[in-house]
């Protein structure tokens, strides 16, 4: 590993024997939700499971782009403390960790996009690497880039028991419908929105057009987008990463925007990013991670 690959990735955790127990502790819920899917073969499932399942893929990816990425990531918009606190709630029921390490780790992408260092990049370290298995080495995320979040004591708690809201689901899910019911509605559904994370993290700098030198490999992708409900517009999203939106221009679909709109026409957001028109001309110089813009995220408070 160079120079710059130590200087920039995150650094490994301590290998002890409470590491070791808090890591496979972390991966836990990743492991079983693919060991319940895959346990459909033996339960089954009725037809309006089957039916209701993409509904529950589409409602985790709206959680995952609004929730996780659009606002702790980002900030790109405001909303009160109990918000908030519910967009981490359902965020965390998808079982991506807790909204600080995820924002911990999206910013340092950002700040280090295709460096040696950025353990999401497919050019470093392969493809597999970058997908998934950098999940699977103890990483210490660094928690000072998300100093902003960590002024809230119920984000901390909810960082700290992040896997409560997905277990509390999950325990609903056998409740109400049974076991079919738990791995069809709950561990499909969980696995798909798992899988999409992932899909754009690598492919979108695979994949697709560059509008803007953004001096990394992100790239837009319609496909993409389509099923990441917007974040598939990834050059977009590298050019200007503290907007709401990623589709910039109205032929460009971004189902997390649509949404984000109508909860702003309701009250429950405000101050909406958007992209300036200056910004979208192929021309425009990209806004950086670290920036004046991106230091005042601290003073963006609910």
């Amino acid at each position: 590993m160079d120079a710059t690959a130590v200087a920039t990735m995150p650094k490994r955790a301590a290998l002890n024997l409470p590491t070791l127990i808090h890591h496979v502790w972390a991966l836990s819920p990743l492991i079983l939700v693919h060991v319940g899917a895959l346990a459909i073969f033996l339960t089954g499932g009725a037809l309006w499971e089957w039916l209701l399942m993409p509904l529950f893929v589409y409602l985790r990816g709206l959680v995952t782009t609004i929730g996780y990425h659009r606002y702790f990531s980002h900030r790109s918009f405001k909303t009160s403390r109990v918000t908030q606190f519910l967009l981490g709630f359902f965020s965390s029921a998808n079982l991506q960790q807790g909204p600080l390490w995820w924002a911990a780790y999206h910013r340092h992408h950002h700040r280090h996009s295709d460096d040696p260092g950025d353990v999401h990049s497919p050019y470093h370290g392969g493809f597999w690497w970058a997908y998934c298995g950098w999940l699977f080495v103890p990483l210490a995320p660094q928690w000072r880039d998300v100093s902003d979040l960590r002024r809230y004591p119920e984000l901390v708690w909810l960082e700290r028991f992040w896997q409560l809201p997905g277990f509390f689901l999950a325990g609903l899910s056998l409740w109400a419908g049974g076991w079919s019911f738990l791995c069809v509605c709950f561990c499909l559904s969980a696995v798909a929105n798992f899988h999409l994370t992932f899909v754009v993290n690598t492919y979108g700098h695979l994949l697709g057009s560059r509008r803007y030198n953004t001096g990394d490999e992100s790239r837009n992708s319609l496909f993409l987008a389509f099923i990441s409900l917007g974040d598939g517009w990834h050059n977009n999203h590298h050019h200007y990463p503290h907007a709401a939106q990623a589709g910039f221009f109205w032929w460009e679909i971004d189902a997390s925007f649509r949404v984000i709109r109508l909860m702003e026409m309701m009250g429950l957001v405000w101050d909406v990013r958007r992209v300036p028109a200056h910004k979208l001309e192929p021309s425009s110089t990209s806004q950086p991670q670290d920036s004046e813009d991106d230091r005042a995220l601290a003073s963006r408070t609910p």
